[in-house]
């Protein structure tokens, strides 16, 4: 695998993302989750870059990006979706698969629907876009929010940014814990040990909320536009379980769905697996 680690200045904010493969093949580009970052997908790059252009950011304030403070930028969706279509004017990524996971369903579900020419075809990892399937983790973040318990709120959240909480996001639902790199949770933790990184990921967390009143736009995207879609899922995610998977056949004719005995964060123990999938599903 021979991957280069980047750094372009956009808006002002220096953004670090990884390339693989050859830049005449199919490009892929690869937005991450909460609260990780492009290292995340190392695994499936590795299995993938011998045959495509891989592309995969980290957002502001994510992984090595620069972490300007919640007071001169201001993280929420809308605006981390903004600097991620700057990206990709900047390094002319003029059509592309769109693989994204948690936290990149929200941001890429938001270019795709202004941009719907970029998008060659949709690969969706545990990323909501439906109200169905929301999972034991997303039900109780919600019931704080209706309750106005905002100390249980915190209390969640501070306890997702923990080590303990990273390490259960990475290994739990996982069939395999022992097959599973400590590298990524530790790698997380490792980003968020940064100064303000903790405050940004919090700032993130209580914006999510904005995401749900686009659900009926993203549909609408789904149904006029109807992207070819693959659905790999890992139906133990306490997120996003396998009904919010299976919701995309709703509007989508067009689609192929894999679900696997696995978490959150599903590539980390089927990386090989679903990288022959999605090979399949885009030859």
């Amino acid at each position: 695998m021979n991957t280069k680690n980047k750094i372009i200045e956009i808006n002002g904010i220096s953004l670090f993302y990884r390339e693989a493969g050859i830049k005449n093949k199919e490009t892929i580009l690869l937005l991450h989750g909460f609260p990780s970052s492009s290292y995340m997908y190392t695994g499936l790059i590795e299995e993938l870059s011998d045959d495509y252009h891989l592309i995969a950011p980290d957002y502001p304030g994510f992984g090595l990006s620069a972490t300007p403070a919640p007071s001169a930028f201001e993280y929420t969706f809308d605006n981390v979706s903004k600097i991620m279509d700057a990206f990709i004017d900047a390094l002319e990524l003029n059509s592309f698969h769109l693989l994204v996971q948690d936290y990149g369903g929200p941001i890429g579900f938001r270019i795709a629907t202004n941009r719907p020419e970029l998008i060659k075809s949709l690969i969706i990892q545990n990323a909501n876009a439906y109200m169905e399937g929301l999972g034991e983790w997303a039900m109780k973040i919600g019931e704080f929010q209706k309750a106005n318990d905002m100390d249980g709120l915190h209390n969640f959240k501070d306890y997702l940014l923990s080590i303990d909480g990273l390490k259960e996001q990475h290994l739990g639902g996982a069939s395999r814990p022992s097959d599973i790199d400590p590298s990524y949770y530790l790698m997380d933790n490792a980003f968020l040990s940064r100064t303000g990184a903790k405050e940004i990921q919090a700032a993130m967390f209580f914006n999510y909320g904005s995401n749900f009143p686009k659900y009926p736009e993203w549909q609408n995207y789904f149904k006029t536009h109807q992207p070819k879609t693959l659905v790999v899922w890992g139906e133990n995610d306490k997120f996003f379980t396998k009904v919010g998977g299976e919701a995309y056949g709703k509007d989508l004719e067009n689609i192929e769905m894999h679900f696997f005995n696995g978490g959150h964060f599903v590539l980390e123990e089927y990386a090989s697996d679903i990288a022959k999938i999605i090979n399949k599903f885009i030859k």
